[in-house]
């Protein structure tokens, strides 16, 4: 367990290091001001509402689970696999005591952590901005349902995370898995709305998982056949992931 923690701490820091973190994070932030700009102008322009201090993170949730968490998520992945594959600095992890098992469950880790702090963060500062900017206030159960909504948005994110991976051990250059993986979550997108009935099977519909919980009816049935189908298909995705970053040499 320490040898792992070890290998977790050091792929945590490196992806510190790195600026597309810093850059995430100021592209979240200003996401969140130019939305709350756009209400502003929306409310006094047109005398309209706007969103509340509880819908407003819903609003950002809703826009950054299909545009900029996704978008560096990959960039993270591919920087975590085939940035390290082109600079051969892979090779300087794999000297170290560490199965390759433990190496890609440490890079899987720190990817989901990404994930999960920039979740945190875009809720956090949406909330604040919330609250600040618009005088109508939610309930208890409103707040409680929208940190559940940032929380099991991890789920199809980590899913996702572990297609890009696999991608990146199935493809060499970095920059052709990032535009492949460009071109599959368009494609994805596409055929999700042309067979409508069939979207739940699509890692791209999935990332819409959350608004299943915000229904008044609950529906128990598509909840739970969601999470089995992310479920299965994380676990083959990991599992295909670690197979091909087991048979690469270096």
């Amino acid at each position: 367990m320490a040898v792992f923690q070890a290998a977790l701490v050091n792929e945590v820091e490196k992806l510190y290091k790195k600026k597309k973190a810093l850059i995430a994070v100021l592209l979240s932030l200003a996401v969140i001001v130019i939305g709350q700009l756009a209400i502003v102008g929306v409310r006094s322009g047109f005398g309209l509402r706007g969103a509340g201090s509880v819908e407003f993170p819903m609003l950002v949730l809703a826009v950054v689970v299909n545009t900029i968490l996704p978008l560096f998520t990959a960039l993270v992945a591919i920087d975590s696999f085939s940035g390290e594959f082109s600079q051969n600095s892979m090779r300087i992890t794999l000297t170290r005591p560490v199965s390759r098992f433990k190496i890609f469950c440490a890079k899987i880790m720190a990817i989901v952590l990404f994930i999960l702090a920039m979740l945190l963060l875009l809720l956090i500062l949406s909330m604040l901005v919330g609250v600040i900017f618009n005088t109508n206030s939610g309930t208890l159960h409103s707040f409680v349902m929208t940190i559940f909504s940032y929380l099991v948005s991890l789920l199809p994110m980590v899913v996702l995370a572990l297609g890009i991976v696999l991608l990146a051990n199935l493809i060499k250059s970095g920059i052709s898995v990032f535009f492949v993986s460009i071109l599959v979550f368009i494609v994805l997108k596409v055929l999700g709305l042309i067979f409508s009935q069939y979207s739940s099977l699509f890692m791209t519909t999935q990332l819409d998982w959350y608004n299943l919980f915000l229904i008044n009816s609950f529906p128990v049935g598509k909840i739970v056949r969601q999470f089995l189908i992310m479920l299965g298909s994380g676990i083959m995705l990991f599992t295909a992931g670690f197979y091909l970053f087991d048979k690469k040499e270096f």
